[in-house]
Order: C-alpha cells, then structure tokens, then sequence
C-alpha cells in the first residue's frame, strides 16, 4: 500500500472513530445524566479524556465540543451551548494520545487541570450569562454548583480509567494506526 493511501487510511479511521466518540458524548451526556443545579452532571467528560488520548488533538476537541454542545441542544439546555464549547475544547488539552497507552500517569493527571477548568468555566458562565449579569450573590450561586461538578469529574474519570485500561490490554491505539 502506497504511503499517501496509508495516510489516508489513518486519517479516514480517526474521521470515523471521532464520529463514534463524539455520538457517546452525546449518549453519556444526553441521556446517561443526573439534574443538578442548573444543568445535571453525567459521564460524558470521560468520553472526551478517552478521546484526547486516542485521537489527535484537533480531532479530540471536535469530539467533545460536537458531542457536548448537540447534547446540551438537544436535552434542552442550549443556553449552555458557548460554555460547553470553550470548556470541552480546553478539557481535550489536558490529556496526550503521543503514549502507547491510554492510561498513563500524565493522562491521569489531565484530569485535575479538567476538574478546574470544568468548574470555573461553567461557574464563571453562569455567574455572568444565567444570571444575566455580575452580582456577588450570582458568582455565589454559581460556584454552589462545584459539588456537582466534582461528582461529574470523578465519574468521568472512572468511567476514563476502567474502559482505557481494557482498550490497553487489547492494544487498541496500536492496532487503529495498522
């Protein structure tokens, strides 16, 4: 096989792969979630994790930010739209796919700068946009929500941490690239 028709290849598989991965954002944040405050926490984020360590970074950030604005849109919380896209694009950031594995000590460490990002994008969003304006009691309320936001981390990272360490024992990332 000629070397452009490999690149090809590898690029036509990550086109596909994100399209799958950004649909099980959608699910893991669409319908897999919980009400909470003024959205609801779900496991999509680990979706985006698994993502960014499997898949380039451009393609990566188009996972989480296609999966997770059509699922705010499509649930009903459009208004969450501009904050999921910033957020989920940076979260892809903080993670590596350059390693064999998937679950690495670097990628596990992706998660605490995700947690941050995570809370004060979206507290600082709804401080200013849901609450229509800067207010101390606004940013109060809205950083009310950071319980919220470490369950959806800590679920996310587990869901992250389990379905990459079974990718890893079948020698996923090496058998996409063949």
């Amino acid at each position: 096989m000629s070397e452009t028709k490999t690149k090809q290849s590898v690029k036509l598989r990550y086109l596909v792969l994100s399209g799958v991965l950004a649909a099980l954002v959608f699910v893991f944040t669409a319908y897999l979630h919980i009400p909470s405050g003024n959205g609801y926490t779900h496991a999509g984020d680990g979706v985006i994790y698994l993502a960014a360590c499997i898949l380039p970074t451009p393609y990566a950030i188009a996972v989480g930010v296609i999966g997770g604005a059509l699922a705010d849109g499509l649930s009903g919380f459009p208004i969450w739209i501009p904050a999921t896209v910033l957020v989920k694009a940076v979260t892809a950031l903080f993670f590596t796919q350059k390693s064999e594995k998937i679950v690495t000590l670097r990628n596990i460490f992706g998660i605490v700068p995700s947690l941050i990002t995570c809370i004060i994008g979206y507290s600082v969003y709804e401080a200013l946009v849901i609450a229509n304006g800067v207010s101390k009691a606004g940013f109060i309320a809205a950083f009310q929500q950071i319980p919220a936001y470490c369950i959806q981390i800590l679920v996310s990272s587990a869901l992250f941490i389990l379905v990459g360490l079974a990718l890893d024992k079948t020698g996923f990332k090496k058998s996409l690239l063949k």
